[in-house]
């Protein structure tokens, strides 16, 4: 069995973003950049069911930059056995679908029996890329995922629906999953583990080593991100003090009715 898992390079949880002074893009200069979240879910899990399956591999992808290496060693640290790393060289503005095209011609260059990926990302959290692989492959695709059961050529997977509900789907591989938090915990790559990754096989391709044109894909550009800004600043919140209790309400029902209109 072959597993197939991207993952992308997202700002860490904590950093503070700023942007250019022209507003034009982020200022990465002092960013700390990690493994998207939920693609470490992604990870654990096919870690889990490479250790339930022997003879198992588990290809851990990505596109993007050279930096995105060392990302991608980290899961093989946590126990990917290969790494692909598909340059974003001239398609650095690429495009949700852009991107999915890539990646999807990835997959079907190394035929895996299942590919994993986070739900979303977290720095532009538009839950895009996974389905839109899942559609140009022609595959079943199922996204927040909390349990993942596979059983031969088949597989089960349950998923959080609004309200507290939990859809189940049975479905046939190949198949892209949308790993979600609930559906294990991601181990850390322990010192043996980070230096075993090093010297495992790591690819290094272009998009024409899949096949595909990048002028081609350059034209096709759907979307692009012409500047950014800062979400406005709230207004300062109001303190009151010093008079009976019955007043200070009073003022406060009356702000909630007038101004904030929530009553």
């Amino acid at each position: 069995m072959k597993i197939l898992v991207f993952l992308k390079k997202t700002p860490d949880t904590e950093t503070k973003i700023q942007l250019t002074s022209n507003n034009a893009a982020i200022d990465n200069s002092d960013v700390k950049f990690i493994i998207n979240p939920y693609d470490e879910y992604a990870i654990e899990e096919a870690i889990q069911i490479k250790e339930k399956n022997a003879g198992t591999e588990v290809v851990i992808a990505s596109f993007g930059e050279e930096s995105v290496r060392e990302l991608i060693i980290k899961g093989l640290a946590m126990g990917g056995d290969r790494g692909l790393l598909i340059s974003n060289e001239g398609l650095q503005d690429a495009d949700s679908l852009t991107v999915a095209k890539i990646l999807a011609a990835a997959v079907k260059k190394e035929n895996p029996d299942l590919v994993l990926v986070g739900k979303q990302a977290i720095d532009d959290d538009n839950m895009h890329v996974g389905p839109m692989v899942a559609e140009l492959l022609g595959w079943p695709h199922v996204n927040v995922v909390n349990k993942l059961t596979l059983d031969g050529k088949n597989a089960t997977a349950e998923r959080e629906a609004e309200g507290g509900l939990v859809e189940v789907y049975k479905f046939p591989l190949p198949a892209v999953i949308g790993a979600n938090k609930s559906l294990n915990t991601p181990r850390y790559a322990a010192l043996p583990g980070i230096m075993k990754a090093k010297k495992k096989p790591f690819d290094v391709k272009k998009p024409a080593d899949l096949g595909l044109d990048n002028a081609q894909l350059q034209g096709k550009v759907k979307v692009a991100i012409k500047s950014y800004q800062y979400p406005p600043q709230k207004a300062a919140g109001q303190v009151f003090k010093g008079e009976p209790v019955e007043a200070m309400v009073a003022k406060v029902v009356k702000l909630l009715r007038e101004e904030a209109k929530v009553l």
